[in-house]
This record gives structure tokens, sequence and C-alpha cells, in this order.
């Protein structure tokens, strides 16, 4: 039979097993399941508590058990978000004179306060905390200040947030310190404290292995070893905080650059110099490169392109095939294709592993019209890195170019997989499906992105011709409607929206869109006689007269003016009626001696130079067809696009963003970000 002490000894052992699993379901992101046990092993700590007083040994409480389990149950319910329940649970704690040490555990009811938005009580209990945190635990002390600087910038309080990081710096520099100090400076435009911050920061030891040292060391080493301990826990640990280091760096440069000095280079050239006096220096070929993107971004090309090219008697392979990256592609926006020819091939033969320089590479081939030389660069930039989603994206233009419509499907269903809802891969799915004849599939398409962009005028245009082919006029109406509101200056719209009304009979609002095409192109005759067509078809004659009158003023030698001047003066019975005639047949006397002149072909030219018949709805209905099978196959969005070193030459009218040149050489951070 079991001793009350051994039973006790067991109950133990389940909770701690309880505690563990716990730990275990949080560390798998299963907080439901954690809390649980928590739970359970809080109801399993009473009950040891009540069989241990009833055993007479409540005078040996286990404090040790009471507070693992309270404060697990209390980080449980922090990870499931039940705040209030999570406070109740360290207040019990503290209230606890017997637990030692428990003042530390304001911390997290500090945590707790930030993720309620309650920054000024956080604060307190930072503080609280840190008093009764000793001077031996210099780490835990610098955490908790680095939180307290943090929730003052959060604040706006600038002021009192560098009093935290500059105590930080003086006590135990660190990077990520080091930048939110530079960031704070930044904030109050203080110049001269942002440079030495900017100093400090750039002076800050980082202590892990030189690469020069660890390849030395590695080259003593047998294989098998070497492959061990190449891509080990400290390895990769060393990476991350060298990656910080030069973040922070990079990123605290790119801020303060253009208003520290009088002028952006000014501003950069002094950051270089600080950074060639570290053991930073491999950093300065960068932060070159950073200046480049930034004269790009204020639009200053010719510095951008000569801070570029000052990389070309650069030694570093490296540094040469970046710079020689960014020039190809800033060749390509300026359409100055020779020159970014020779740039993707300096690219290229300095770095052939390169997805950017192939990428540009393949897009000057695929300007020059040879798509399926083009198809190499491009798969060879994907085998290179699988994730190039401008190489995957120019590879489905260039199998569109020729031909292989299933494969560039293919890549732009990789595409919508790998960026979901993304226009430019709606549209290229939409188009890839129409040319394959899969009309349902390809209207799906068109639906998911009139979902993405509902404003955009062409997409809508295109919807219309697709519901107008499918004969569904109600339909197609409401598209061309809604593209007509969004952009009313397309004459291809209005001419389709005044031919609808035109068939419905509906004269007096088929006007008005007849106008707006006239407004748009005034040298074509054709809308202006649309516009006296409706009104002389709704019996008002007067106002049809005249405009005939003011298109006979604007093209005398038209001849279908004319004859409509004469029946409509002839059936209103007027005196003019003898002078038009007179001018109708002198100018189809006029017409056949072009005709005569020019031959079949020429009279066609001469027929559509001086209007032509008056346009009717079915002749106005199949030019609209045509002009939507010959135009360009855009969809124009309100919006940049966002890919770089893009070859993007059925999207003609959205510009790329020049901050894009650089995300290949881990330059793509935004300013301000912390």
């Amino acid at each position: 039979m079991e001793t009350p002490e051994e039973k006790l000894r067991q109950l133990e052992k389940k909770i701690n097993e309880l505690i563990e699993e716990g730990c275990m379901c949080a560390s798998r992101k299963d907080a439901k399941l954690a809390l649980e046990k928590a739970k359970e092993a809080s109801k399993k700590e009473r009950i040891y508590v009540r069989q241990r007083e009833q055993s007479g040994l409540g005078d040996q409480p286990n404090l040790d058990l009471t507070f693992i389990v309270l404060l697990n149950l209390a980080s449980q319910y922090t990870l499931n978000e039940l705040y209030s329940e999570a406070l109740n649970t360290y207040h019990v704690l503290m209230r606890n004179r017997l637990f030692q040490n428990a003042g530390r555990l304001k911390v997290n009811m500090g945590n707790v306060y930030v993720k309620l938005g309650y920054y000024s009580k956080a604060i307190k209990f930072y503080r609280m905390a840190l008093d009764q945190v000793t001077n031996t635990h210099k780490r835990m002390r610098i955490k908790i200040m680095q939180n307290i600087g943090v929730l003052f910038v959060k604040m706006g309080k600038y002021n009192d947030a560098i009093a935290s990081f500059e105590y930080i710096m003086g006590e135990n520099p660190d990077f990520k310190t080091g930048l939110n100090l530079v960031l704070c400076y930044y904030a109050l435009n203080d110049k001269e404290k942002m440079k030495r911050s900017f100093q400090k920061l750039v002076s800050i030891q980082l202590e892990v292995s030189r690469e020069e040292d660890d390849d030395k060391h590695f080259s003593t080493l047998d294989g098998a070893l070497r492959e061990a301990i190449s891509n080990d826990t400290l390895k990769i640990f060393e990476s991350r905080k060298k990656h910080e280091a030069e973040w922070s760096i990079l990123m605290a440069s790119k801020l303060i650059s253009p208003i520290i000095d009088d002028s952006l280079n000014l501003g950069f050239t002094w950051c270089v110099d600080v950074v060639k006096g570290s053991t930073f220096l491999e950093l300065a070929h960068e932060m070159e490169i950073n200046k480049a993107v930034l004269f790009l971004k204020q639009k200053e090309f010719s510095a951008a392109i000569e801070t570029l090219k000052s990389f070309e008697r650069k030694k570093d392979a490296k540094v040469a095939s970046v710079a020689a990256t960014n020039l190809a592609f800033l060749y390509l926006l300026q359409k100055d294709y020779p020159q970014a020819n020779h740039y993707a091939d300096v690219a290229v033969s300095a770095d052939h592993y390169n997805p950017g320089a192939l990428v540009n590479k393949g897009c000057c081939i695929y300007l020059q019209g040879d798509f399926h030389k083009s198809l190499e660069y491009f798969k060879e930039a994907l085998v290179n890195e699988a994730t190039c989603v401008e190489a995957l994206y120019n590879l489905g233009l260039s199998l569109k170019k020729v031909g292989h419509y299933e494969d560039a499907l293919e890549c732009f269903s990789k595409l919508q997989a790998m960026l979901p809802n993304r226009p430019q891969v709606l549209y290229q799915l939409a188009t890839a499906c129409d040319l394959l004849k899969r009309k349902d599939q390809s209207l799906d398409w068109y639906m998911q992105l009139l979902n993405v962009v509902p404003t955009d005028p062409e997409l809508l245009h295109q919807m219309g011709i697709i519901f107008d082919a499918r004969e569904d006029k109600q339909q197609a109406f409401q598209y061309y409607y809604d593209s007509y509101r969004n952009y009313p200056s397309d004459p291809r719209v209005s001419t389709w929206l005044g031919a609808y009304f035109i068939e419905a009979e509906v004269y007096e609002k088929a006007v008005s869109y007849f106008e707006r095409a006239a407004v748009m192109q005034p040298s074509e005759v054709k809308w202006q006689l649309m516009v006296a067509s409706c009104h002389r078809r709704s019996g008002n004659y007067q106002k049809a007269l005249a405009i005939y009158k003011g298109i006979h003023r604007k093209f005398p030698d038209n001849v279908e003016c004319l004859k409509f001047i004469v029946r409509l003066c002839s059936d209103m019975r007027l005196q003019e009626v003898d002078r038009y005639a007179a001018l109708l047949d002198k100018a189809e006397e006029a017409r056949a001696n072009r005709e005569r002149e020019i031959g079949p072909r020429g009279s066609g030219k001469a027929r559509r130079e001086n209007g032509g018949n008056e346009p009717t709805v079915n002749e106005g209905r199949s030019k609209h067809a045509f002009r939507i099978l010959t135009s360009r196959t855009v969809c124009v969005f309100s919006f940049p696009r966002i890919f770089r070193c893009w070859c993007d030459f059925d999207f003609e009218p959205i510009r790329p963003v020049c901050g894009c040149v650089t995300s290949k050489i881990g330059a793509t951070s935004d300013v301000g970000q912390k």
C-alpha cells in the first residue's frame, strides 16, 4: 500500500508532466491545448496542496511547484490573448510574499499591457521591475530599458526614448538600439546628433568570426567535418548577427544621408567615409548602390547612372555585376536598348549566377524579337533562383509569343500561387485562357481581376466586349457604362454606347456619347455626322440642319453632309436648297475626278478622308469590334508596377517603381522601418 508521501510524489510528477506537455503544445502553436494542460495542472496542484495538508505536511509547502504552475497558467492565458485572466494570475503571484523574485514578473505584466495598448501602464511596470533587478543581472536590465525606449517612441516622446537608448549604448551597445537612437534623432531633425549616433552604430564591434578566417580554417578540415560545421547552429547564429548589423547600418545611412548635409551626394559621401574607417568596409560598395537608388527615387537619372558606372572600375566581380544589372535596368526603362544589352552582358559575364542579370539579358533579347533565345535566359534565371518572379513572368510572356499557350498558362498559374491576386498575373491568365479558346475559364479570371481593380476602364471595356459577343446586351451595356463613368474620353466606349441607344431608338441619350467622341476626335467628321443624325431621327430638324451646316463649314468637300443638308432643306421647303444642291454637284464631280485619278484603292481612301457614308448602327458596331482586335492588349491600372527588372511588354502603360532595382542586392528595405 502506497504511503501518503509516495502519493504526493506521484501527483507532483503528474503536475510536472502536464506543465511540460503544455509547453510543448505552445511550441507547436497549439495554444488552446496548451491552456487546457495548464488549467489541468492548476487543478491538480490545488489537490496536491489539500492532500499535503491532510497528511500533516502543510507546514512544509512546495512553493516552487505552486509558483511554476501559476506562472505557466498566466503564460498560457497570454498566449491565448486572455489578458485579463493573465493579469489576475500575475497579481496572485505578486501578492504572495513567500515567492522570492516574484517582482521580476512585472516585466511579463508590462508585456501584457503593451499588447493591450496601455503604454503608460506598461512603462510603469517595466520601471518597477527595473528597480527589483540588481546590477548583477545586467543583460536583463538592458532588455527592460530597450522596451521602455521603444514604448516612448510609440508614444512620440523621443527625448525620453533617447535617454533610454543612450544609456544602453553606454553600457552594452547593440545594433538594434543604435538604429533606434538614429531614428529618434531623425524624428527630432538633430543633424549633428544623427551623425554622432551613426558613428556610435558603426563603431559597435561585431563579435563573430570573419569569413576569411573561416575559409582558412575550413581548408584544413576534411570534407565531412567541413560540411558539418559550415551550417551548424553557431554558424547560423553568426550569420543572423552579421545580417542584423549590416541591415542596421545600411538602413541608418539611407535614412540620414539625404538630410545631414546640403545634398544627397555629400550626405552619402560622409556616411561612406565613416563606414570605410570601420570594420564594415565591405558595406561601402553597397551603400554606393543605395545612393544610386535614392537618386532614382528623386528622378536624378544622370547622377544615378554616373554612380553606377563608377563600379566598372571595381575589382570585386559581385559588386560590378550588381551595378551593371542596375544600369541595364535603367537603360531598358530609357529605351536605350544597345546600352542595356551591353550592361546586361557585363553583368552576366561578371556573375553568371545572378538571376537579375539573366532576366535583364533575356529582356534585351526579347526586345530584339528573338523569343526562343530569351526563353533560355529566363529558364536559366529560374534554375539559379526558383522563386524569381520576374523570370517566371517574362518566361510566360515569351511562351505566349512563340505560341506555347499551355506552358505560358502554367507559368502564370505558378505566379498566381506565389503572388495571389496580383492584377498583372490575373490579366495574363485571362488572356492565356482566351488564346486557348477556354472562354468560360477566361471569363472567370477576368471576373477575379475585376474584383481586384473594379474601376479599371480598360478592363470594364473588355468585359463589355465579352458579354456583347455573347449577345448579353444588358450586361454588356452595364460594363460599357461603368467604363465610360471611369474614363469618359475613350471614343470606342462612347461609340458603342451611342450605337446601343440608337438601336433602342433613344436618340436623345445617344447624342451625348457622340458629342463626347467628337470632342476627343474633332478631325473625325463621322462623330459630328452621328450627332446630327440623332437629332434628325428624333425629329429635331432645325437643330440637325444647324449642325450639318456647321459640319459643312469645317468640311466643305464632304459629300454626305451636303446630301443631308439638301434633303432637309427640300423637306423643309427652304429657298437655300438650290445653292446647296449646286455645291453637292461640285463636290460629287470633284470626288469622281479624284477616283479616276488614283484608282479604286485611292477612291476608298478618299471616301474615308471625306467622312464616307453616315455610320449606321451595324457599321458602328463592326468598326468598334475591329478597333478592339487591333488595339494593344493592355489593362491600364491606376497603381505602379511592383516588380523589378520587368519585361512587361503587354503592360506598357504601367511604369515600374525605381526602388525595385536593387532588390537582388539586399537594399530593398524602405526608409522609415524600425
